[in-house]
């Protein structure tokens, strides 16, 4: 594992008991555990994207915010629903978001999670899909979206426009941040996705569930996912190494008030049915942190991937969830192989390239 960080579902809404939790909290909280996470030295820190729902919706303007006041961290999504997307908007406002954060934008994309409401997207006037979960619109979608990141010629300038200084040729998106689409993550929840990803040429994020339930242990389902999008990568003829993600609700329980919310959360793996398959999804870990290390070290799907992101309980605010990653950071990933963004950026420049 070379990096972690956290995924936050970024649910707000009645707490109980007469609290409630306003999207405006719920933002500028992620704003402040973002900042006590890049003084930690995490690597990253990701927001699920949720449309008609109480979660985050348009996430590029709370990235911009925790770009703009903290130094190492990444700022990523995970992940943005392509059917909802306007693909030359989205390019301008992920290269915006990217030059701020001075390359540390990790932008996670795919056709979406299932929704609250039925086909939303063609609410926001995106029609005419020919599959029933508008997966060809998502696709569509990207495929443009990368074509604007790369720099591609979009739209004829427009020689007779007192702002077009006379030119002609194909104008490209403004503005543009190079080196962006080595930043992109398609999410996958199946090997198929997960095998295009590779074959496209972008980073796999692969999903807190697979839509596979074959009785083997989702861990396993996930690294032969892993090893399947590293393979076409391959075959496929990209340069370099391409980055893989996975997520887990991991507990470090220090404290008796651990154990009250999550001593009782240790568990196997769950099968059920999203949209219409049945799929597995990965148990959650809550132990104390020598007995986590050694499962982590068992868990085939972290054990594949790079980088770790924890779903955190956002709801219970920036100082309980911070002291939650604070606890992973000390006495687990360490033994896993991380190492934070503090000890990068005190090493000299040939090691960290090395």
């Amino acid at each position: 594992m070379k990096s972690f960080g956290t995924l936050s579902f970024g649910h707000y809404g009645p707490l109980g008991g007469g609290h409630e939790l306003t999207a405006g909290d719920s933002m500028l909280q992620a704003i402040d555990l973002a900042q006590g996470m890049d003084d930690l030295g995490v690597n990253g820190v990701s927001f699920r994207v949720h449309h008609f729902a109480r979660q985050q919706s348009a996430p590029m303007p709370l990235l911009a915010a925790i770009a703009a006041t903290t130094k190492r961290i990444e700022v990523g999504t995970g992940v943005i629903d392509m059917r909802y997307e306007n693909p030359l908007y989205l390019a301008e406002e992920a290269a915006s978001v990217d030059l701020i954060s001075g390359g540390r934008l990790a932008l996670g994309v795919s056709r979406g999670s299932p929704e609250t409401v039925v086909k939303g997207y063609e609410a926001f006037g995106y029609t005419g899909s020919e599959d029933p979960r508008g997966a060809d619109i998502a696709r569509e979608h990207f495929d443009l979206f990368l074509r604007a990141i790369d720099g591609e010629g979009i739209a004829e300038r427009d020689g007779q426009s007192a702002f077009g200084a006379g030119a002609t040729g194909l104008q490209r998106i403004e503005p543009h941040s190079p080196g962006l689409r080595s930043r992109v993550w398609w999410g996958a929840g199946n090997r198929d996705s997960a095998e295009w990803a590779g074959r496209v040429g972008v980073n796999l994020m692969s999903s807190t569930l697979l839509t596979s339930a074959d009785g083997r242990p989702f861990d396993i389902l996930q690294a032969e996912q892993i090893d399947a999008f590293r393979a076409a990568w391959r075959d496929a003829g990209h340069a370099g190494d391409p980055r893989v993600s996975v997520s887990r609700s991991i507990f470090p329980l220090m404290t008796a008030e651990d154990h009250m919310y999550f001593g009782g959360r240790q568990g196997g793996d769950q099968i059920g049915v999203i949209d219409g398959m049945r799929s597995t999804f990965g148990k959650t870990y809550a132990a104390e942190p020598d007995v986590l290390v050694e499962q982590l070290l068992n868990d085939a799907g972290i054990q594949a991937a790079d980088t770790l992101m924890l779903t955190i309980p956002s709801q219970l605010g920036v100082e309980f969830n911070l002291r939650v990653i604070e606890a992973f950071a000390t006495h687990v990933a360490p033994a896993l192989g991380w190492r934070s963004t503090l000890e990068e950026s005190a090493l000299p420049a040939e090691s960290v390239a090395v």
